[in-house]
């Protein structure tokens, strides 16, 4: 009994959160208590919702996987704590304003209300399963009682927080927005759990569904500043318009959110053309088929040339055409830019073609093939990282559109290139993928992009940036080659990973963190990171990896990318 509740992933995530709370200052008193309280209530709905036989089923889950209900109502929070953190010590030296702490704390009040939001729906859901059941007993009725006093403690937490700083007006007003926020969530996990069964654990879809909602909110509050900005509150206008945004990060969330947004707008856009055609009973299906694709590609033209740049321009002053904003800054220095990008197409395509062709021939196991793009990604991001880092987060934004684009013309077979698409990324699918929704890219992808992505502006851990790269395309690949080949001591009975890969991944990111800060410290970076905090970090996320069965590659780096900053 006390194996199961003492997991080794538990066990990481109770450390990951103490480390976090431990470097709190005491300005943060009540963000931290409220970190505490969502710990202890994500802990209790896990091992809940695990106690029940049906859950997997009961929510449309992975079957087979863990809830990782802690892990994915943790990691987002524990995110925006950490650079809660550091924006802290930049209002310290004068760095940033005012405004961009009060944006933060409001960042992170918004992802723990979203958090909190998921873990009360989940405890509806175990509340009427016990109730059906006839189980709901004494044990049910404090479940109750503990349930409603989390969520108590946290609003009072938000409100005397708030209260500190802003009158009483706007307290609710921000309330009322953190809400929203909660609600959302709560409906779009319920939409994601529906509409791809048996694609993530609950942990998995809690993390992209609250991730997608502050990203989405953000968007939200920018837009209606704009517009609005005189019938908005003067305080939260002045949060939303005082921060900097640049146009890069403007550019990659427009185009983020407009594919991501897009199959539903395609959705109405197919169902009128059929209802205008008939074309779904009169024509050829290859005629159909076509049909669909011209509208497909219509369509998307439209939201990427029009609906999205006129967004774009709206929230930021762009001097021009947001595309031609990109094209002007790609060759405002052509020779590093493009030379960078030649380099990219060439480490692709001989990786690409070389790989594709060993998965259908080789009988190489296929976690082992998918390490080797793990180490492409070092090839490829790290020089430009050094080198070219406001170009890079344009990039990364580009290839995940890109990997958006290909997965919608998957999903949606779109002529020609549908099958095709669906053909190759069939060759690196593992268990946690699926014939509906294939993640895996996206995973490695983003788990390099985002710590990158949140370390633009004020940075005083210069290994932060690198927290994918080095946790997926260093310590990751080690750990599952070395186990692979040379692993005997196992950390669990059931589980694969072993202690030799455990500690060869650790090792190796401790040696390419050696490696790098000199490289480092000759662009001008200035050493701020303690190598005990860097030990821990680098211990925390390799037994993260040892011990998750969550998609690792989502999970990993917001960890890393957390305790590197504090």
């Amino acid at each position: 009994m006390a194996s199961s509740l003492f997991s080794g992933e538990r066990v990481v995530v109770a450390l990951f959160t103490f480390r976090i709370i431990y470097s709190t200052s005491p300005s943060l008193l009540y963000e931290s208590v409220s970190l505490s309280l969502l710990f202890l209530f994500s802990l209790f709905v896990e091992i809940s919702l695990e106690s029940s036989p049906s859950h997997s089923s009961l929510l449309n889950t992975r079957p087979g996987a863990s809830s990782g209900v802690l892990l994915g109502a943790v990691s987002l929070p524990g995110v925006m704590f950490s650079r809660l953190l550091l924006n802290s010590r930049a209002l310290l030296v004068n760095e940033i304003g005012p405004e961009d702490l009060e944006y933060m704390w409001l960042q992170y009040w918004a992802t723990t209300a979203s958090c909190f939001s998921v873990l009360v729906y989940l405890c509806f859901i175990l509340r009427n399963q016990f109730s059906h059941n006839h189980l709901l007993s004494l044990h049910g009725y404090w479940r109750n009682k503990l349930n409603i006093g989390f969520i108590a403690l946290c609003a009072a937490l938000f409100c005397v927080s708030t209260a500190k700083s802003f009158s009483g007006r706007y307290t609710t007003l921000l309330l009322f927005w953190v809400l929203l926020h909660g609600l959302a969530t709560v409906r779009l996990i319920q939409h994601v759990l529906h509409t791809f069964p048996a694609c993530a654990s609950v942990g998995e879809a809690l993390l992209v569904t609250s991730g997608l909602v502050i990203y989405f909110g953000d968007m939200f509050a920018c837009t209606l500043v704009k517009i609005y900005g005189y019938l908005v509150s003067s305080e939260f206008n002045s949060i939303h318009s005082g921060i900097e945004r640049s146009e890069i990060s403007t550019i990659i969330q427009g185009v983020l959110l407009g594919l991501l947004l897009f199959p539903f707008f395609f959705k109405y856009v197919i169902l009128i053309w059929q209802q205008i055609t008939n074309s779904a009973y009169t024509e050829a299906r290859e005629d159909h088929q076509r049909g669909k694709a011209a509208l497909f590609y219509a369509s998307l033209a439209c939201i990427l040339i029009l609906i999205v740049p006129s967004w774009m321009q709206l929230v930021h002053d762009f001097p021009a055409h947001p595309l031609l904003w990109i094209f002007d800054f790609v060759f405002s220095e052509p020779l590093k830019r493009l030379s960078l990008c030649i380099y990219w197409v060439s480490v692709i395509y001989a990786s690409v073609l070389r790989f594709y062709n060993i998965s259908k021939s080789s009988k190489i196991e296929r976690i082992l093939l998918r390490k080797y793009y793990h180490l492409m990604a070092v090839l490829m991001f790290v020089p430009a990282l050094i080198l070219q880092p406001k170009f890079l987060n344009l990039a990364f934004g580009a290839a995940l559109a890109a990997f958006l684009v290909l997965e919608i013309i998957r999903v949606w077979r779109i002529w020609p290139l549908g099958h095709l698409v669906h053909q190759f990324l069939n060759a690196f699918t593992d268990h946690r993928d699926s014939d509906l929704l294939i993640v895996s890219h996206f995973s490695l992808l983003l788990g390099c992009a985002l710590p990158i992505w949140m370390s633009s502006g004020f940075n005083d851990r210069p290994l932060a940036p690198f927290a994918g790269i080095l946790s997926l395309g260093i310590g990751d690949t080690m750990a599952s080659m070395v186990g692979h080949k040379y692993g005997v001591l196992r950390w669990s009975k059931t589980g694969k990973k072993t202690i030799e890969g455990t500690a060869a991944g650790i090792t190796s990111v401790l040696a390419a963190c050696s490696i790098l800060l000199p490289i480092l410290a000759t662009t001008g970076y200035i050493f701020t990171q303690h190598w005990f905090s860097l030990l821990l970090a680098v211990t925390l996320s390799g037994l993260l990896e040892a011990y998750t069965a969550q998609l690792d590659n989502a999970f990993i780096p917001l960890v890393f990318y957390s305790l590197l900053c504090i």
